[in-house]
């Protein structure tokens, strides 16, 4: 019975990993860092970060494409066979990146629903996943519910609610989830994701506390999750402005997990605002190590990062070279539409636009914001609006959207910075300066080099 409950938790625990955490395969085997010296020690990783036999995450992952697909070759009609092809290839998705794999993914699944169309939650939850990644939150949460009506407490679904909700900015219906998952299994990956609702609530002290019980229910051999909550802890001290403990957690996430694309580009973000542009430019080199003719949901995100490193160096035309080939990516996936697998980045390639600062990028980010806010209503989502409109010259409505973003409690130093600039705008003087000293509460260092270096708008979920 004790065997079977640990099975049982361990089952529980894997599936949440591809589920709600971006597990990211090794790309290649790089030296393993020291132990930190200046990590908190409940902050350090207790176990070996590698397995005897799991190095070759890929390798593993590409062997069970394999072992499926010729499942399914002998057996074409099997609904369960075609389920677990599919999974498999979300698996390849969250671990690459690569929007073909969720393509095949998608189609996989379908085809399986097609084949058996009762019972397969399995397939279900690989099209609701693919639906969250396109950023089609109500669909992913509409299909989830489906399935928790048949099989209640299934954690994948819930995990997907709760990612779901914080996206459309619904946090107290992400809390429901989030508590009801931590309550029913109290395991890295369900505490993580309630901490990730504190910190979107403003619960910044219960966020701490949770993030610490999360790292210490971690087990060994669950690297994927220990990295994930690494890097998403490392984010919100960088976001407060504990530099040095947020670049600790990164690399120790990359002890963990070599070559972990958001530790690294987490880690190269920091870096450039710290002034060490041949550091960051190194570690966004590594995110993307092989030439690959499939564009990825990183390859955007670097693309910027570098730019970014050219500006600040002076290099207008390398970094105008880069912003460009981020823009075509981002236009690609913007409106190459839902059929071949490509993201909707419309939030992302307005914030590349408004950061060109020119009148017809303006224009252009609005509409594209106003049509993400029918998608997804988060703080980030309603201040990328509110800078749009405030672009546009809309200055009483953008007011109007970034009150909405500060009513949702989430401490940002880059909302309140906004807020600030906004009031100035209005020649509200005295509540500028509230905004503006509120900024520098939640982070310290919020000065104009921080300012540059922060916005490159990564997900925490990977959707």
């Amino acid at each position: 019975m004790k065997n079977a409950v640990l099975l049982n938790h361990k089952a529980t625990i894997l599936n949440l990993l591809w589920v709600a955490l971006p597990i990211i395969l090794l790309v290649a085997i790089l030296p393993k860092l020291p132990e930190s010296s200046t990590l908190q020690a409940n902050y350090r990783y207790p176990f070996p970060p590698s397995l005897p036999g799991s190095d070759d995450r890929r390798g593993s992952l590409l062997r069970e494409v394999t072992f499926y697909q010729q499942r399914v070759s002998q057996d074409p009609e099997s609904g369960m066979n075609t389920a677990a092809l599919a999974v498999a290839y979300m698996k390849m998705a969250k671990g690459t990146g690569e929007s073909s794999w969720y393509l095949l993914a998608q189609q996989t699944a379908e085809r399986s629903l097609t084949n058996l169309s009762f019972n397969n939650n399995s397939a279900v939850l690989v099209v609701a996943r693919v639906a969250q990644a396109k950023h089609d939150f109500t669909e992913a949460i509409r299909l989830s519910q489906q399935v928790l009506k048949l099989e209640r407490g299934n954690q994948q679904a819930q995990a997907i609610l709760v990612t779901s909700h914080l996206a459309l900015g619904k946090l107290s219906a992400a809390k429901a989830e989030a508590d009801a998952l931590a309550n029913q299994s109290p395991n890295q990956g369900n505490l993580s994701l309630q901490a990730l609702v504190q910190v979107a609530q403003g619960r910044d002290k219960d966020a701490i506390n949770t993030f610490k019980l999360a790292i210490a229910a971690e087990e060994p051999g669950e690297t994927g999750s220990s990295a994930w909550t690494r890097t998403m802890l490392g984010q919100y001290y960088y976001k407060h402005g504990q530099l040095a403990l947020a670049g600790e957690l990164y690399r120790e996430a990359l002890r963990i997990l070599p070559r972990y694309p958001l530790a690294l580009l987490h880690l190269a973000e920091l870096e450039t605002r710290q002034g060490d542009y041949k550091a960051a430019e190194s570690n966004y080199d590594q995110v993307n190590p092989r030439t690959k003719e499939t564009s990825t949901i990183f390859d955007h995100v670097v693309l910027r990062g570098k730019a970014r490193l050219k500006h600040l160096q002076g290099e207008e035309k390398a970094s105008v070279d880069l912003l460009d080939k981020a823009e075509i990516l981002l236009r690609q996936q913007t409106t190459a539409g839902q059929t071949n697998g490509a993201f909707g980045h419309r939030r992302e390639l307005a914030r590349l636009l408004l950061e060109r600062d020119r009148p017809q990028d303006a224009i252009e980010a609005l509409s594209l914001m106003q049509s993400e806010l029918a998608i997804r209503r988060d703080a980030q989502t309603l201040d990328t609006l509110a800078w749009a409109l405030f672009r546009s010259g809309h200055i009483p409505e953008a007011k109007s959207t970034l009150d909405e973003a500060l009513r949702l409690g989430t401490q940002d130093a880059t909302i309140f910075y906004r807020a600030g600039t906004i009031s100035e705008a209005l020649s509200n003087h005295q509540q500028a300066e509230t905004y503006f000293h509120l900024a520098t509460d939640v982070d310290p260092t919020f000065d104009r080099q921080a300012r540059q270096a922060l916005g490159l708008g990564l997900d925490n979920f990977g959707f």
